[in-house]
């Protein structure tokens, strides 16, 4: 364990420091976030934080490189090509911060970096349907391609509100952590140093490294390269902890039976629950309008939550609440009777889903979010 918390810490720190660095570098190339219609911000922010945090996650993976116990985990070359790919995107992402792309140009960008993670070994080797469901290896290329592009944009979807996004990463990230962590140390013999375990831990230290800028009111924000970069790693865990678990080895650890079955893919699933559901939704929603599916819009879950009533800080906390639940409640299945785990997994979404409806009864008549410029000072004052 120890070594999984000196790499998360080693991202936080390194992610952290470099952040003053990327808002520097993007005020010089003028990569600004200008005020859009669709925006909650009012004056335009400086982006391509999503270059430090990628950096940050480069960090950590090249000090595991040289760390004794850690180092068997790079032989099978996973993680260099994540590494790999992670900068394909981020450069993508970066590009786009600075001059706008087309829509086109960055899925192409994409779909190069999902190519280099699967053809480095990062991919869906079978299904754990019950047993492992070995599928042909090129319908597992590509479903390999779909999630990793589906996840990119799953984020990029949800990158709407001050620390929003990284957040969600976030809480998904540790939830994947300590599945894979829970696996890992099953088995016989225990072997607890796994790539799904690694890339968790530094993903979530690169995400709360750059957390404390990026909140309420924000000095800078990701960015395409911080939304792609996550997006792509977090697709990389959500793989590495799909297609590379056998269902018998989640029953090691007390499940029944019908969760030992369902939780491999189930869990994967839960995580990523929210951009998910945002991204699906979002399609559905413009293609039934006869707009394209990358279109912009304002109906994301986060406008929703501020249209309802809620602040700018208690809808990201909110947001952060649903994902807990979510993410922890399907982890826990895991390590807790199935009737222990259902019930506080019903107790704990009375209790997102109360407070979501409850506590707008609270704003005022015409209230609306206190906004702030990048010093911090109201603009409505």
């Amino acid at each position: 364990m120890r070594e999984y918390v000196f790499v998360f810490l080693v991202a936080l720190v390194s992610t952290y420091l470099l952040v003053p660095l990327a808002r520097t570098v993007a005020i010089r190339v003028g990569a600004f976030t200008e005020v859009r219609e669709r925006d909650v911000h009012v004056v335009p922010i400086p982006r391509m934080g999503g270059v430090a945090m990628f950096l940050g996650y480069a960090v950590a993976t090249l000090v595991a490189w040289r760390m004794p116990f850690l180092r068997q985990v790079f032989e099978s070359g996973e993680l260099i090509g994540i590494l790999i790919g992670a900068g394909v995107v981020c450069l993508v992402g970066a590009i786009d911060d600075v001059r706008e792309l087309d829509a086109l140009t960055k899925l192409g960008g994409q779909l190069v970096a999902a190519a280099v993670i699967a053809f480095s070994g990062v991919q869906l080797f079978s299904l754990p349907l019950g047993v492992v469901t070995v599928l042909p290896a090129p319908l597992l290329v590509l479903m390999t391609i779909f999630i990793v592009v589906l996840c990119i944009n799953a984020v990029n979807f949800i990158d709407g509100l001050d620390g929003l996004a990284a957040g969600l990463v976030a809480i998904a990230a540790v939830a994947f952590f300590i599945y894979s962590y829970l696996i890992s140390a099953s088995y016989a013999p225990p072997n607890v140093f796994s790539s799904a375990t690694f890339v968790s831990a530094a993903l979530a230290g690169a995400c709360l490294g750059f957390l404390p800028h990026n909140v309420f009111p924000a000095k800078l924000f990701m960015g395409d390269s911080g939304a792609l970069t996550l997006g792509l790693l977090l697709a990389a865990a959500t793989i590495l902890n799909v297609g590379q678990i056998n269902p018998a080895q989640v029953s090691q650890l007390g499940a029944n039976q019908l969760a030992a079955t369902v939780l491999p893919l189930l869990i994967p699933i839960s995580i990523m629950m929210l951009p998910l559901v945002d991204v699906l939704w979002a399609v559905v929603r413009r293609t039934a309008r006869g707009q394209r599916p990358w279109q912009a819009d304002s109906q994301h879950l986060h406008h929703r939550m501020l249209k309802i009533g809620h602040g700018h800080r208690r809808a990201v906390l909110l947001l952060w609440l649903w994902a807990v639940v979510v993410a922890m409640g399907s982890v826990s299945f895991v390590v807790l009777p199935w009737y222990v785990a259902a019930g506080g997994g019903v107790v704990m979404l009375a209790l997102a889903a109360g407070l979501t409806a409850w506590l707008p009864r609270f704003s005022a008549p015409g209230h609306r979010p206190k906004e702030y410029d990048t010093k911090g000072r109201r603009l409505d004052a």
